[in-house]
């Protein structure tokens, strides 16, 4: 088993924030994670299950689904190393870099 396949997962806890608050601040949390870590975000928010996988497509990080079983709804991806910069204030958006 390799270390990054040992390591815990990294949770952002967003309790009720809206998805327009939780991207940004997974964006900021994704930039600051070594390719391969794996991050939960918990999120009640109904549009968590359809901005999370879009997100994740624009910006190239790899989705990896709900996780069932869980108290709260809480969804899985892997920080990549090669991916799509979007902005600081709106991470839905690509930067103009």
């Amino acid at each position: 088993m390799s270390a990054s396949a040992a390591r815990e997962p990294t949770v952002l806890d967003g309790g009720d924030r809206r998805c327009v608050q939780l991207l940004i601040e997974l964006r900021r949390l994704t930039e600051a994670l070594a390719p391969g870590t794996v991050v939960h975000l918990i999120a009640t928010d109904p549009a968590a299950p359809i901005d999370l996988p879009a997100w994740c497509h624009l910006t190239r990080h790899a989705y990896l689904g709900a996780l069932p079983g869980t108290a709260r709804p809480t969804y899985a991806l892997r920080v990549q190393a090669a991916v799509r910069e979007t902005r600081a204030d709106s991470p839905w958006r690509l930067s103009d870099r």
